[in-house]
């Protein structure tokens, strides 16, 4: 047994069986002062206030910094060829995304780099990403593929997130999002088929199935046709949707019983409305909005209306190119207007719940795994994204084991 004493904040504490916060639960962060955490084979035993204190052997001294859950980004695109910072460089010169993408940068740009790239240097590409998130605080993630767009490549980046998920102490979820663009040479109905036709070997790889439900990418119709595939087939729906425009993917997934709805950041009335009573986690991806220089989604009208939200990177070359939770954190505050506490959530358990993990991470509860991050002392809640760049972490354990 592992003993963390002198905690001066540990926060996240939820009871067992709680898997995501919602409306005012959102505000609530759980958080004890002066306390200790026992963990044991990976798992959290106990916690307590430091006047109950256990002995050990084994004993960690906190001297007052914070112990949280790691930080658990359900939404990532870290397996991709190359690199597509020339595109900044039109961006910095007033391209928008759309426009960048008619040219044919964007998304089939990363498709051309991953398809000329073997899988054994796609993964010696991919993997300082994975190891750099983990460095930051990141727990859990989910790795979606897409830059294939065809049978070859969808696979080809299924195999190197498995490969990730079998090497790592982070845990790993695996999403085929083969309906990110219609693939070079394809017209869209014929894609649409081929997307669909993927499924069953895509099913054998991956955790979910996602659809880039958009304006100028893939109808709801298009989205309730893979949906459903991917379903016959095991993978339940993790949607993107209202990027770039109100797109009708809120309610297509809300009806075919998505995990997650992801970006957000335009929405009305009506997706706050078909999310209320469902088991659908809204995730809002405010990296992209801070690099696109497009709007963030509207967290606190969610939260108003009694439901959860989460925070996610969005983690990919081409506009999000930043897996820093904290960040997202910061962000969520300073943009979107959420409290510390509303955003700490965010990125821990309700960023767990949109991955099928909140029942074992996410969060300082008695049986759930260790994965945990120490920090300096002086460290408070309000702090991380108060001073968003400052050096905070002392060490990172994932199921119990310090990370070198």
């Amino acid at each position: 047994m592992t003993l963390f004493i002198n905690i001066g904040e540990l926060a996240g504490i939820a009871p067992e069986g709680l898997l995501r916060k919602q409306g005012a639960e959102m505000a609530d962060a759980g958080i004890l002062r002066n306390a200790w955490l026992a963990e044991m084979d990976g798992r959290i035993v106990d916690y307590g206030s430091m006047a109950s204190c256990p002995g050990a052997e084994n004993v960690v001294d906190v001297a007052g910094g914070m112990i949280l859950p790691a930080f658990c980004d359900s939404h990532t695109h870290l397996v991709y060829a190359g690199s597509r910072d020339a595109e900044f460089l039109d961006k910095l010169s007033g391209l928008s995304y759309e426009q960048i993408a008619a040219r044919g940068g964007g998304i089939l740009n990363s498709s051309d780099l991953l398809n000329s790239t073997s899988e054994d240097e796609l993964l010696r590409q991919s993997m300082p990403r994975v190891l750099e998130l983990m460095a930051k605080g990141t727990g859990s993630m989910e790795i979606k593929s897409g830059y294939g767009l065809n049978p070859e490549g969808e696979m080809k980046m299924l195999r190197v997130i498995r490969r990730i998920k079998e090497s790592v102490r982070a845990q790993v979820r695996s999403t085929f999002l083969g309906a990110h663009a219609v693939g070079r040479g394809y017209g869209h109905a014929d894609y649409v088929q081929a997307v669909i036709d993927m499924m069953p070997e895509a099913a054998g790889l991956a955790d979910y199935v996602d659809v880039f439900c958009d304006e100028g990418f893939f109808t709801p119709e298009d989205t309730a046709r893979i949906l459903e595939a991917g379903a016959a087939h095991g993978l339940r729906g993790k949607i993107h949707a209202n990027e770039l425009a109100v797109s009708g993917g809120v309610q297509v997934g809300v009806k075919y019983g998505a995990l997650s709805v992801d970006h957000l950041e335009r929405t009305t009335d009506a997706e706050i409305e078909v999310l209320k009573g469902s088991g659908t986690m809204p995730v809002m991806l405010p990296g992209t909005s801070f690099f696109l220089g497009i709007p963030y989604g509207r967290a606190k009208d969610y939260i108003r209306a009694g439901l959860g939200i989460a925070l996610a990177s969005d983690y990919n070359p081409g506009s999000s190119p930043s897996g820093d939770m904290r960040f997202v954190m910061a962000l969520g505050c300073i943009r979107m207007g959420l409290t510390p506490a509303e955003a700490f959530n965010a990125v821990t358990i309700n960023g767990a719940y949109a991955m099928g993990l909140s029942g074992i991470t996410g969060s300082i509860t008695r049986g759930k795994r260790a994965d945990l991050i120490l920090t300096d002392p002086g460290w408070t809640q309000t702090k991380l994204p108060y001073l968003h760049h400052s050096p905070f972490i002392r060490s990172v354990y994932l199921a119990g084991e310090l990370l070198p």
